[in-house]
């Protein structure tokens, strides 16, 4: 596909240094649908990035974006801070009746802000305030975020040095399989917490993700997931799951931890909670754990009550029925296959594939290979971007209403893109 290159001087012109997608991805987009985005030259690109796991359900989802149509034409409330509203109730009795009561979750709902990264702050102000302790462990490659409490439990040096500040209270731990399995589960971790003399600080929480995302697909294991709420339960620390990228569906079940038969004491999701790309996030927590004061955590946006109306709408459309588990499942076999293809065709290259549902890496033992095969694969009409410490890994994350002919599509132009850049 030939790319002409866009009218983009106002954006040069105008806009921050610090845009970062629009660098890779040369192009004036003007719509979406599904899995497709349409560039205003009339270009058409199979969107395997789905807005960094915003868009599960795909470009301007017609059943959510119906819902949406009929609430504003209606006047519906739209911003509405924390005060009681129709859209809020209804999104509240739809979450309660559709994923926590049939999966027997006991959790208090808390809207503390439209972005994962406040999510994630709330919780762990929480965990602090409930534990009364300053320390969080988190993990190797971790991302929980851009603010400043979120940054103190990331892994990436880069985000971190964004900061400007020294980023404290925060204690890394090696990630499942960091030692390449030389070194037992946990072995440094219960160590420091036994020795009085270790210099840890009794942590109030321990925050998680099932599968790191922007650390480039690391699959935590079921087995590790459980040694680690154990660990948690025995030492008194609360055990916090990000599952603001991973979760709605991600990895097949509504939420990642579900496959390791845990039950994290909180629970942050953003991202797709909202159904349609709008803006939204919750903090999910055990009862016993509410102590907040009113308006201790708060902010402007945290009513967005059109997301309310399509996250109910996804809910009720894709989770009421349990299909969209299995499908998601049999779908990231399809993927799985063809990255196991391309591995083997490319053995001395690639290091290793990786995923679970619909999140899928391509780990390139050339670092600088991802980025390439990103770039050609935008060439040939496919989006998909990188993750990793070092950009190594090629990040697949198609809407999860992707027909498999769209997700053979996008592998066969994946495949083509590894072998243009050898």
């Amino acid at each position: 596909m030939t790319i002409t290159p866009p009218a983009t001087a106002v954006f040069e012109t105008l806009e921050s240094e610090v845009r970062s997608y629009c660098r890779s991805w040369p192009a004036v987009f003007d719509r979406a649908q599904g899995s497709r985005m349409f560039d205003e030259d009339g270009h058409v690109y199979l969107d395997f990035f789905s807005g960094a796991g915003a868009l599960n359900y795909g470009h301007n989802n017609p059943v959510l974006k119906r819902a949406l149509l009929d609430y504003l034409e209606h006047d519906g409330v739209t911003h509405g801070l924390d005060m009681s509203t129709t859209a809020k109730r209804a999104f509240l009795e739809s979450f309660d009746e559709v994923i926590l009561k049939p999966r027997d979750l006991d959790y208090k709902v808390m809207f503390p802000g439209p972005t994962g990264t406040n999510a994630v702050e709330a919780a762990l102000k929480l965990a602090r305030k409930a534990k009364g302790r300053e320390s969080i462990v988190s993990f190797t490659n971790a991302f929980h975020g851009m603010s400043l409490g979120s940054l103190a439990v990331t892994g990436n040096a880069f985000k971190r040095a964004g900061a400007g500040i020294p980023l404290v209270h925060g204690t890394p731990m090696p990630f499942d399989n960091y030692f390449d399995g030389k070194v037992p589960d946990f072995l440094w971790f219960e160590r420091l917490l036994e020795d009085s003399g270790s210099g840890l600080n009794h942590p109030a929480a321990v925050i998680v993700e099932t599968v790191q995302g922007e650390g480039g697909i690391n699959v935590a294991r079921p087995e590790w997931l459980r040694a680690l709420a154990d660990l948690c339960e025995r030492r008194d620390m609360l055990l916090i799951v990000d599952d603001i990228q991973m979760g709605c569906g991600r990895t097949g079940p509504f939420f990642s931890f579900e496959e390791a038969g845990i039950t994290p004491d909180i629970v942050t999701l953003s991202k797709s909670i909202g159904g349609y790309g709008m803006p939204m996030s919750l903090t999910l927590f055990k009862p016993e754990l509410d102590l907040w004061e009113p308006g201790e955590h708060n902010g402007t946006f945290r009513g967005n009550n059109p997301a309310f109306v399509t996250a109910t709408a996804a809910l009720d459309t894709y989770w009421a029925d349990g299909q969209m588990e299995k499908q998601t499942l049999a779908r990231g076999e399809q993927v799985e296959q063809a990255l196991r293809t391309i591995a083997a065709e490319h053995s001395s290259e690639v290091v290793e594939h990786r995923g679970r549902g619909l999140v899928w890496g391509l780990e390139f033992a050339d670092k600088a290979r991802a980025a390439k095969v990103s770039a050609r694969a935008f060439e040939l009409g496919l989006l998909i971007e990188t993750s990793g410490p070092e950009s190594e890994v090629v990040k697949l994350l198609p809407a999860l209403t992707t027909t498999p002919e769209e997700l053979d599509e996008g592998l066969r132009i994946l495949t083509r893109a590894v072998r243009d850049t050898v």
